[in-house]
């Protein structure tokens, strides 16, 4: 089950600022999510998971991004990988589980890689960036092309998912130097010639589509959802967890000055504070709402349409980018004090606005796709692109 507590997210908080200064998760965190079991919560129950219901999972990721924001990063991202993990061969399942149920999986899945066909599976050559608690996983899971017979990427362009153990790639030391997202630790990671087997495969169009759930084994209703309720709201939910740390941090450093200096608080400062809350609340809302509803959806053995997908992936987008614009209008009027290192809000403004930076957050292209589906002229290119 589920061990997430007040005690836990008050050591986890205390140890965000730890985080920053090592560029990775202290080895102290790491200890507390897997004591959490939050990693787990997609993973089946066959192979030492908890198969929660998938909304339970995003709501402990944005409890634990509102306290420690690098850490509920690297619990949304590192834990949906346990369930796109689960749409492959039971092999794979018992490689990665099998002695260690607690095992991590890191990304990414930008297709940055040659996956060169070869008898019983491929070979594997590439350099990836945005490994993100790559230092704390075991596996990793990545975005790869098909290659032809001489190395080069196959005509026309045939995506993949691989996974391969820790002992076939390397992870690059120095490569994680930025403003946000600081102690996620997302460092650049490479292949050189692995040997992956077929099993550990899976197309990506048969991911993105929803045909790899469709043809899971599984019986359980979590691993019959479409990749846009899982993967795109993992992240979301994280950055929302953020959004609510910041929110709940100014109302409470605002609340002790006006008990110190008694002094009345400038009116338009409550006001953006109380639309910030309202648009952070209304993003969390519409994001568990839509994935309640498409889960009861798969529950009932119904089609989740694409229309229906785009209009999620759309809530999403525009929540996200919402959420973050109107934490922004706060921090802006926070005063001096909130670039002080000492003080949390900046480590929640940062990291919210270099969350809000990943591709699923690209929203041109998930709008475009949403009116096209609603007037029926959408193209299976935009579709493809919205990863829907």
């Amino acid at each position: 089950m589920l061990n997430l507590n007040e005690d836990m997210l008050t050591l986890l908080q205390e140890q965000a600022a730890e985080a920053e200064q090592l560029g990775k998760l202290p080895a102290s965190t790491v200890a507390l999510l897997k004591e959490s079991n939050v990693i787990r919560m997609l993973q089946p129950r066959e192979f030492g998971g908890l198969e929660t219901h998938p909304n339970d999972f995003l709501q402990a990721v944005m409890a634990i991004a509102a306290r420690n924001p690098s850490a509920g990063w690297i619990a949304g991202v590192v834990g949906v990988h346990n369930w796109e993990a689960s749409l492959n061969d039971d092999r794979l399942l018992q490689e990665i589980w099998g002695e260690r149920p607690d095992t991590w999986i890191a990304s990414p899945y930008s297709p940055m890689g040659v996956a060169t066909p070869v008898a019983g599976g491929y070979l594997l050559s590439g350099r990836w960036t945005f490994s993100s608690g790559t230092d704390h996983c075991q596996w990793l899971v990545l975005g790869a092309v098909l290659g032809d017979e001489h190395g080069k990427p196959a005509q026309p362009r045939q995506g993949m998912h691989v996974m391969l153990p820790r002992a076939d790639y390397d992870i690059l030391e120095d490569t994680w130097n930025v403003v946000g997202l600081q102690g996620t630790g997302s460092k650049d990671v490479k292949v050189s010639n692995a040997f992956i087997p077929a099993y550990r495969c899976l197309a990506t169009t048969a991911v993105m589509s929803g045909e790899a759930a469709a043809a899971c084994q599984r019986s359980g209703t979590l691993y019959h959802m479409p990749w846009s309720s899982l993967f795109p709201n993992a992240i979301t939910a994280a950055v929302l967890g953020m959004c609510q740390g910041l929110v709940a941090t100014a109302q409470r450093q605002i609340r002790e000055r006006i008990l110190q200096t008694k002094a009345v608080p400038e009116p338009f400062m409550l006001t953006v504070l109380g639309e910030a809350a309202s648009e952070v609340q209304a993003a969390q809302a519409a994001m568990l709402s839509n994935v309640a509803a498409t889960y009861a959806l798969v529950a009932d053995g119904a089609e989740v349409s694409l229309a229906r997908r785009a209009a999620n992936r759309a809530e999403q987008v525009r929540g996200a980018g919402r959420a973050v614009r109107a934490i922004n209008e706060v921090f802006c009027r926070c005063g001096g004090g909130a670039l002080h290192t000492s003080s949390p809000l900046h480590r929640f403004w940062r990291d919210a606005n270099a969350g809000l930076t990943h591709a699923t957050f690209t929203s041109q292209s998930v709008y475009q796709v949403h009116a096209a589906l609603a007037m029926g002229v959408a193209s299976d290119e935009q579709i493809q692109q919205a990863l829907i």
